[in-house]
């Protein structure tokens, strides 16, 4: 099922891009070329109409199918359908022993003055 919801959604995105660009920008697009803005098309009295709501129902029917994906991938048996989810799993951090928290190492001590070596700018130097 899930395979067959995102090969839908794959032939919505080539039939979306396939009618954007059959559109003109500048109210010319496909209904220019039958005859101006009073053209018929298959019934349809402006062609730049038909794009127009065909480019809005795959749309909605490509965020639809992709809403849809989420749910039925979310609610499976456990599996994990993303190589990153699975990598993250496998590669979890051990936990750390219980006295060694993060800014509880008292050994480490701050050096004094004397013990930074003074910086030497190498650009002067002959």
């Amino acid at each position: 099922m899930y395979i067959a919801l995102i090969s839908i959604i794959i032939f919505i995105c080539v039939l979306l891009v396939l009618v954007v660009l059959a559109q003109n920008p500048k109210g010319g697009g496909l209904s220019s070329q039958f005859g101006g803005s009073t053209s018929q098309l298959m019934g349809v009295k402006r062609t730049g109409d038909l794009l127009e709501k065909l480019t809005w129902g795959f749309a909605i029917a490509l965020v639809v199918l992709t809403l849809g994906t989420h749910m039925l991938s979310s609610t499976g048996e456990g599996t994990v359908r993303s190589v990153n989810e699975e990598r993250a799993r496998q590669s979890q951090m051990p936990a750390a022993p219980a006295g060694a928290l993060p800014g509880a190492d008292t050994t480490a001590a701050i050096p004094g003055a004397g013990e930074i070596p003074t910086m030497v700018d190498t650009a002067t130097q002959e």
